[in-house]
């Protein structure tokens, strides 16, 4: 019973994947060159709602390794200039390379680690702070109604 529920999710996944990746191909053919460039960031809200966090955080780790150096196991200046239209992130001038690792970068070596491109997708994302912001704000105004309502 758990394996066919297993391989129901894995289908619910794979479905998704392909509709984002129908989406992703479909807006990057119609963005023009004066709007910014569609990119992995754009589609992480839709991801987890569709894949819930565990899978956000697998296809989070799946784009990582697709952009990082495998020598160094870090995403370099160089593994991501060459890597980056792999996640629609289109073909990025050096300045734009250069601006992307410096965000993300917290500890200075001139790479990303996985939890630093973690952070930084999620950083580029803020639509995915929306929910639990949502619930913050319902937990505070609970909060506030229990201790003026005593």
């Amino acid at each position: 019973m758990a394996s066919s529920q297993q391989q129901q999710q894995q289908q619910q996944q794979q479905r998704a994947r392909q509709q984002m990746q129908q989406q992703r191909a479909s807006a990057t053919a119609t963005a023009t060159s004066s709007s910014p460039s569609v990119g992995f960031e754009d589609y992480l809200p839709l991801m987890a709602e569709r894949l819930g966090e565990e899978g956000l955080m697998r296809e989070l780790a799946s784009g990582f390794r697709l952009l990082m150096d495998p020598a160094r196991g870090l995403i370099t200046f160089d593994s991501l200039r060459r890597n980056a239209p792999l996640l629609g992130l289109g073909p990025m001038s050096d300045d734009d390379v250069r601006g992307m690792l410096a965000e993300g970068d917290f500890d200075g070596d001139g790479a990303l680690s996985e939890m630093e491109f973690c952070v930084l997708m999620v950083r580029l994302s803020p639509e995915l702070m929306d929910e639990p912001r949502r619930w913050l704000d319902d937990a505070v105004a609970q909060a506030s109604q229990f201790l003026f309502t005593s």
